[in-house]
């Protein structure tokens, strides 16, 4: 297996502590690196200026993965099924453009798949799915801190009260595409 051989995949749905723990789990995902996309400011942003909110960037992860193990269109599902998709701006505690349901595709092919994911999704929810659905752009990644932070800090609070759940669902309703089964 090659770099040449993966594809990428680069999504925000809230803090990317959470989704980056979620992708982290899952069978064909080689890497997962917390970062930001989609602002408006020149330069590298710092996570201080992406929490203001004024930069205009979403926390996102950007996920590299084998499509002959997993599919763009399954961590699509695992993505719509591990976050709110229809609270605009927000993910529980967590309010601000920077925490926007978002998917950002990389060419036509992936644009098509993301709009069908969402489509096919929308009717198990109660409300309409707001996530965005945009071009990708360049790529920021995150400090060093945020990278690997729901492994490295299992214990803090957020972790155990908002990531855990969110594993514990995903342990449910995706075991089968988990790398280790019996987690």
């Amino acid at each position: 297996m090659t770099d040449k051989d993966l594809e990428i995949m680069t999504v925000g749905g809230g803090c990317f502590w959470c989704v980056e723990a979620v992708f982290n789990e899952l069978k064909g995902v080689h890497k997962v690196e917390s970062g930001y996309m989609g602002g408006t400011v020149p330069g590298t942003p710092t996570y201080r200026e992406v929490c203001s909110g004024l930069t205009g960037h979403a926390e996102v992860v950007q996920v590299s993965f084998d499509p002959a193990i997993i599919s763009y269109e399954d961590l699509l599902v695992v993505f719509m099924t591990s976050h709110d998709p229809t609270t605009l701006n927000r993910q529980g505690a967590d309010v601000g453009t920077q925490y926007r349901s978002v998917i950002f595709y990389t060419d036509v092919e992936q644009k098509n798949i993301a709009e069908l994911v969402v489509e096919e999704i929308a009717p198990y929810y109660e409300n309409p799915i707001v996530t965005e659905i945009s071009p990708a752009e360049k790529f920021h990644k995150a400090e060093e801190v945020h990278q690997g932070y729901y492994a490295n800090n299992q214990t803090a609070g957020y972790c155990s009260a908002v990531i855990t759940p969110k594993l514990t669902k995903l342990r449910k309703m995706h075991a089968d595409k988990l790398k280790n089964v019996n987690v």
